[in-house]
């Protein structure tokens, strides 16, 4: 297969892969340019919800946060990132579920506020709009790399706890108390994540993180303010200005995320499937409470 870089930094478009004919072979060449570039893109995919599940399945055990929900005949349902009713209609700019949406507009990791956080997300691009809506990428590990000593020294065998609630509570206290962002207990992950594979470390943060390990509220919470304004700089970021039928697949754990605005008047649908992470993935060394 053929790569193109999309960053100098990180994050390559893949050519000549057929997603939804996805061998275990081709997978292992994918997953090693996964654990390399931290992002990848393939382009006119034509994979639908099976295919989509069956593709996040090579990469380990998918997360389903509504499984507590379910009953055992319930099959799992893709997710969808989208301001699209049930019924066909466009959601208002303002109501409960558009806010939850600007509040993926916050730079983050997803499920750092969960027991298990996510290896990666694979996102398909379903309809899409001609302006706004894109999705940016930071690479913490290249940020990481560049960081200041005196940075770096604070947050030495540290962690950052974490929870959904706060990062809501951004965009809107009434969206934050909805009980679905309360099923779990606050989460604390060390603050680097080192890649089993290759060794290098990533800075591993959320707009979820709400305090540093050992530091006060006012003193953590100015610490990971400034560690996010570090590893989000233009020179760590990939813009992805969506197409229909693309696919784009990151590293969570070396890869911040956020979508951007479009005109919410627009149709906008992205389907969206979460992988655990696993002993394998090194998330058990990322544990500061076992």
């Amino acid at each position: 297969m053929r790569t193109a870089p999309l960053h100098d930094r990180f994050a390559v478009e893949v050519h000549d892969v057929e997603l939804s004919d996805l061998t275990h072979a081709t997978y292992l060449d994918i997953r090693a340019l996964f654990e390399e570039h931290s992002a990848l893109l393939f382009r006119n995919q034509d994979i639908d919800d099976a295919a989509h599940i069956r593709l996040a399945q090579f990469f380990g055990p998918i997360e389903d946060r509504s499984a507590d929900n379910l009953t055992a005949s319930d099959d799992f349902e893709v997710p969808q990132v989208s301001n699209i009713r049930a019924d066909g209609n466009i959601t208002n700019e303002m109501d409960l579920h558009t806010l939850h949406l600007k509040a993926n507009m916050l730079w983050h990791c997803d499920s750092t506020f969960l027991p298990v956080p996510a290896l990666t997300n694979i996102l398909v691009g379903r309809i899409v709009t001609q302006t706004g809506g894109a999705t940016e990428l930071a690479s913490t590990r290249a940020g990481y790399a560049d960081m200041p000593d005196h940075l770096k020294t604070q947050i030495t065998g540290k962690g950052f706890w974490h929870r959904y609630a706060h990062s809501r509570a951004k965009i809107s206290p009434e969206l934050a108390a909805l009980p679905m962002f309360h099923k779990w207990p606050d989460q604390l992950w060390r603050a680097i994540w080192t890649n089993p594979v290759n060794g290098r470390e990533a800075l591993y943060i959320a707009s979820h993180a709400f305090g540093v390990d050992g530091m006060d509220s006012t003193s953590g919470a100015e610490l990971i303010d400034r560690l996010m304004e570090w590893v989000t700089r233009d020179p760590y970021i990939y813009r992805h200005h969506w197409q229909a039928n693309d696919v784009l697949i990151w590293d969570q754990r070396a890869v911040l995320h956020r979508g951007t605005a479009w005109n919410y008047k627009k149709a906008r649908k992205l389907s969206s499937i979460c992988v655990s992470a696993t002993p394998q993935d090194g998330v058990d060394a990322m544990r500061l409470i076992v």
